[in-house]
């Protein structure tokens, strides 16, 4: 039995060192990176038995991402392309202090995953899974990966598991209104879902505070439960009969990215195994402030290290 299961696309991460441009950088940092592997990452670290599925190149880049995600821990169950074109996403990251901001431009066209249908992938593990976890990044890659996420979706959903959806908008892949018309098709598959607050209010038209919005989609869509992150705000949660409120833990803003997808990789490690929902956004807010301590898009913590922080101290020497 595998406690959960993730779907996505994961790409190499390009980093020039410092705040260097990429136009004018002569080395990077590479880091794994995807957000459905960051959440099994996370969750495999945190105690479930995670397993991520995609599909990959039978090339170099290739068995670079499958074999870092399986140094965490993770089973990783991939349908290897051994087509001439087929590749793996990039981006590179150029982090710049204000006003210049941190920047993100992606070479992903043409990857493999955006060619992956249901019927290549391992959906005989949705069978024995508590748990089945997505994100909108990847329905927004390609039409192929659009049909393929609802139907694992509808296959998990049938097979009895808990089905997660992680919004994670990214306005260069589609628009608000492209996102919310695919995303809201998927949502009677759904029973948690999670968005950040801004998301909530430019896809879905919702406004006021994170509670209210997190009651409005769940009484709408009939999810068992929302959760509505807001940073620094910390995250709130409702089901069709309560609501709750998780301030954030103090944190370091170094490394920011992959911080979301950890909150969700904490949060499940606790939901999937029936912790009561207060626990569950605790995990996540810890994981979520401790990712941004660790470089790379990868929540590289231990379960110890999640407790001090919800004890309150996590800032002394571990001597």
């Amino acid at each position: 039995m595998v406690d959960l299961v993730t779907f996505g696309e994961t790409m190499l991460r390009l980093s020039p060192p410092g705040q260097e441009r990429v136009e004018t950088a002569d080395q990077y940092d590479v880091h794994v990176a995807g957000a459905e592997s960051n959440v099994a990452v996370a969750a495999q670290r945190l105690g479930l038995d995670s397993t991520w599925v995609s599909k990959l190149p039978d090339s170099p880049p290739g068995r670079k991402v499958a074999t870092e995600l399986r140094s965490h821990g993770v089973d990783t169950d991939v349908v290897w392309d051994d087509a001439d074109t087929g590749r793996v996403g990039t981006y590179y990251l150029e982090q710049g202090d204000v006003p210049r901001g941190n920047d993100v431009i992606y070479d992903r066209s043409g990857a493999s995953v955006t060619t992956a249908t249901v019927d290549e992938l391992p959906t005989g593990l949705l069978e024995e899974t508590a748990a089945f976890h997505t994100s909108g990044i990847t329905p927004a890659l390609s039409e192929r990966l659009e049909a393929t996420t609802a139907d694992l979706l509808a296959a998990a959903d049938e097979a009895g598991a808990t089905t997660s959806l992680d919004v994670n908008y990214r306005s260069k892949l589609w628009t608000p209104a492209e996102a919310a018309e695919v995303l809201t098709d998927l949502f009677p598959n759904v029973d948690v879902l999670l968005t950040a607050k801004r998301d909530a209010e430019n896809l879905f038209g919702l406004s006021g505070p994170a509670s209210e919005m997190a009651v409005e989609l769940t009484d709408e869509y009939g999810f068992d439960v929302t959760v509505v992150t807001q940073g620094a705000e910390g995250a709130v949660a409702a089901t069709p009969d309560e609501q709750f409120d998780r301030p954030a833990y103090e944190a370091s803003d170094a490394h920011p990215v992959g911080s979301g997808d950890s909150f969700v990789g904490g949060f499940l490690s606790q939901y999937v195994e029936g912790a009561p929902i207060p626990r569950a956004l605790s995990w996540g807010a810890a994981t979520a402030a401790l990712k941004r301590s660790v470089p790379g898009d990868i929540a590289v913590l231990s379960s110890d290290e999640v407790e001090r922080v919800m004890q309150g101290d996590s800032t002394e020497i571990d001597r």
